[in-house]
């Protein structure tokens, strides 16, 4: 018999699996039990699964977060005592492209505002002359699961249908029959704009006051994802100069929202974070992860873990520094190549092969895509989001190691790019990436990384130091590599915090420089 606690309000059609099954018993907050008995644990957002708690549950076995965030949740914590954590990554999907479908037909037809003046006892039909959306131009901005079901919505109403993802692939684009872009060709065209990307340090602010002018005159702005991608203070001002003809917002960069300018605008329609909120959301969420309960307490594996899925612990130990080192690995790959990939092949030289490698390639993929995709990504479902974004991958062992007694090296290739990366673990100086397209190098993959691709001659090391004493910005670690003297070459930069965009477009402006990418690992 196995114990279930279940914390948070969550429906009994949502713990069905669990409260169907005969060897599981299910226990509310409310109801007595022994802490010692719970071997798994079920959450909403309102409880706090931190260290506290998991102190309480030694034989605890598995967190479940009834949703998709898992904020509430300390990852770390759970992982150091062994408790697997799974959550609904694509539970609320359908309910939050219908919310946003819903949030622009009813802007571009005034319908909040039109229902408040016949509730005021008004019959103002001129004021609330609307748009169709036949015929227009819809502009994803992040094109995943959400983006990718609003498309299709959007061309059943006829609208063109233009997106922005600099991840997404010419293939994809056209079995979805939508026409990829770059951000700023779909700010010009699109009548409407909704985004759907996570917020990292490249969306936040994505559209902005700098920005916004850019847009179409007369444009319509919708926000279903996350607040701060659209900055809020910018987004206000075009509203009032009448640049932006409305806006609809789900979401804020604080909730609940404390710019009462804009929420109190009268070509703004709010709503309070309902995305996922449907009768049918809310069960799809319990419902799955009920399921996987289940499926993890009766020994079978479940695609939905959020940590390191179960091993042996002492192949944990071996493999645990090339892990890690493999995230990173990813991780370079993608912030360096800002630009659709279809295809990544990881190659293992050294004692490294006498190893299973394949959770190794996963922890690779996952490292490449977390930045990607706007859901969790893990080892676990790694490799189904790669094949649903249209990248296919391999793995292969070869005998060159390159002088290391292990050697790991991933090549990434798109439409028109190339990109190879080796890394090594030495004992004693941890993880060093030995080599990047051709140059050879040494640097820890670690902190706030400044990559720079540059051609070899004197003066152009002086000139980058120049503008960081101007900026009051210490390099804390400098690495070079080049191919021949005179040719192109590459550095590595390290820093104590991350670099402004201004300061990276000052370094582009040195004649030698041909590109300045952030690294953050």
């Amino acid at each position: 018999m196995f114990h279930v606690l279940v914390t948070d309000a969550i429906s009994a059609d949502g713990l069905a699996p669990l409260l169907e099954a005969d060897n599981i018993k299910v226990y509310r907050n409310n109801e007595n039990y022994n802490p010692k008995d719970i071997q798994a644990l079920l959450v909403r957002s309102a409880t706090q699964v931190n260290e506290e708690l998991l102190s309480t549950l030694p034989n605890l076995q598995v967190v479940a977060r009834a949703g998709v965030g898992v904020d509430n949740i300390d990852i770390q914590a759970a992982t150091k005592h062994g408790v697997v954590v799974i959550n609904a990554p694509d539970g609320n999907t359908i309910s939050t492209a219908e919310h946003t479908f819903a949030m622009i037909s009813s802007l571009v037809r005034h319908i909040p505002q039109a229902n408040s003046n016949v509730k005021g006892l008004e019959w103002n039909r001129k004021k609330f002359i609307g748009t169709e959306l036949f015929g227009k131009t819809l502009g994803i901005v992040g094109f995943g699961r959400i983006g990718s079901e609003i498309a299709k919505r959007a061309l059943a109403f006829r609208m063109k249908v233009v997106v922005y993802d600099p991840f997404l692939t010419e293939s994809r684009a056209e079995k979805l029959s939508v026409t990829s872009l770059p951000l700023e060709e779909v700010m010009k065209m699109a009548d409407i704009i909704t985004v759907h990307t996570p917020l990292t340090k490249d969306t936040k602010g994505l559209l902005n006051k700098s920005n916004i002018h850019m847009l179409k005159k007369g444009v319509f702005l919708v926000n279903c994802a996350r607040g701060g991608i659209i900055e809020e203070e910018g987004l206000l001002h075009f509203l009032n100069n009448g640049h932006v003809a409305g806006a609809a917002l789900d979401v804020f960069e604080i909730e609940p929202p404390t710019n009462r300018d804009l929420v109190l605008h009268e070509r703004v329609i709010v709503t309070p974070h309902l995305g996922a909120s449907t009768k049918e959301a809310q069960y799809n969420v319990s419902n799955q992860v009920s399921k996987d309960v289940l499926a993890f307490l009766n020994g079978h594996s479940v695609s939905t873990s959020i940590n390191l899925p179960t091993i042996p612990k002492e192949i944990y130990n071996k493999i645990q520094p090339f892990f890690q080192l493999g995230k990173k690995v990813g991780s370079i790959l993608s912030q360096a190549m800002k630009t659709p990939v279809e295809e990544i092949t990881v190659t293992y030289a050294g004692n490294i092969t006498e190893w299973e490698t394949s959770i190794l390639t996963k922890s690779i993929i996952a490292g490449f895509l977390r930045n990607r995709v706007d859901t969790t990504v893990n080892e676990v479902n790694a490799a189904a989001i790669a094949k649903e974004r249209g990248i296919s991958y391999g793995e292969k062992h070869i005998d060159e190691s390159y002088g290391y007694s292990n050697i790991i090296e991933v090549e990434a290739k798109g439409k028109d790019i190339r990109m190879v990366v080796r890394a090594t673990f030495i004992e004693g100086y941890g993880a060093r990436i030995v080599h990047m397209n051709g140059f050879d190098i040494d640097f820890s993959p670690k902190g706030h990384l400044l990559y720079v691709q540059h051609t070899d001659r004197p003066g152009v090391i002086g000139q980058l130091g120049n503008i960081f004493g101007k900026h009051e910005t210490n390099i804390a670690t400098m690495h070079v590599g080049r191919m021949l003297q005179g040719g192109k070459a590459i550095m590595m930069l390290s820093f104590d915090q991350t670099l402004d965009n201004r300061l990276i477009d000052e370094i582009l402006q040195i004649p030698d420089i041909s590109s300045a990418i952030t690294l953050d690992l």
